[in-house]
């Protein structure tokens, strides 16, 4: 095999990780701050992708450029179906949060089905076929403006966290529930804009996917469940982990449909998952609990 081949689907598996990257983003704030799993995370992304694809067709926008605006509807529907729903939920048995989450998932999913049908559905922007020549490298255009907005959104985030007050108040409320109780702070608000925030990302990465690849009301479940490989192989609550864990299942993605076949791409993901449990269980950049 020619070694700029191996090359080209090298970066380009780096670039789709970027946006599995941020997607698991998400999961991984909303876990790592109010300590519920998000099982209905794929149908939100579902449900923004089509957004994208309605606003497309509608208004010939691309979903770049609508980026911001769904990501700002997403976060609207995370923040109230936590004050509404989720909050409520918080100090119950793990099961009964799962089920919960099954529930608005399938839902979600029952949803976009009676409204869009069961086709495949795509949006064909203007720089679907463009490339950029790098030397021996030949890139997509798409991949490369996707990832590119994902490293902003990610590093916006990465900001509000680390430089912001209500980001500090939301990252003392992950490290000590009790403490941030007794210096007053309003927790549930902040658990509510944290699910909001997570909400926010999973639509800006939907945006993104869409330019890469189809959409059906069914492939959410599959997202879910690619977004928790990456986040355990990142580090359950590590955001730096779940960035890198995208990466790392983008490239293999990318290697194994290049050296065998395109089906045995997801079977290559799991079996990171697999080693990960085996040899080091809390993830790249997780921590080890006591």
């Amino acid at each position: 095999m020619q070694l700029d081949i191996f090359l080209n689907v090298a970066v380009g598996g780096i670039l789709t990780g970027l946006v599995y990257g941020l997607m698991a983003l998400g999961l991984s704030v909303i876990f790592g701050v109010v300590r519920v799993v998000n099982f209905a995370h794929g149908e939100m992304m579902t449900m923004a992708m089509y957004a994208a694809i309605t606003l497309f067709a509608a208004f010939h926008l691309d979903p770049l450029v609508m980026l911001i605006p769904i990501a700002t509807a997403m976060f609207a529907l995370g923040y109230l179906l936590q004050v509404g729903l989720i909050n409520s939920f918080i100090t119950r048995p793990e099961h009964s949060q799962f089920l919960l989450l099954i529930a608005i998932a399938i839902i979600i999913v029952n949803a976009l089905l009676i409204v869009f049908g069961p086709d495949a559905q795509n949006v064909q922007v203007a720089y679907a076929f463009d490339s950029f020549k790098i030397g021996p490298l030949i890139v997509d255009a798409t991949k490369v403006y996707a990832a590119g907005a994902a490293l902003v959104v990610a590093a916006l985030l990465f900001a509000f966290f680390q430089y912001t007050a209500i980001g500090t108040a939301i990252r003392a409320c992950a490290d000590n529930y009790a403490g941030a109780l007794v210096v007053g702070l309003d927790v549930h608000r902040l658990y509510a804009l944290t699910f909001g925030l997570g909400c926010a990302c999973v639509g800006a990465a939907g945006c993104m996917l869409l330019l890469l690849f189809d959409v059906t009301p069914v492939v959410g479940p599959a997202y879910t469940l690619l977004a928790f490989v990456i986040v355990i192989t990142g580090g359950m609550g590590s955001m730096p982990g779940a960035l890198l864990g995208g990466i790392l299942v983008g490239l293999t993605e990318a290697i194994a449909g290049l050296l065998f076949t395109p089906s045995a791409k997801s079977m290559f993901a799991f079996a990171i998952l697999v080693v990960m449990l085996l040899f080091r269980p809390q993830g790249i950049l997780g921590k080890r609990t006591t």
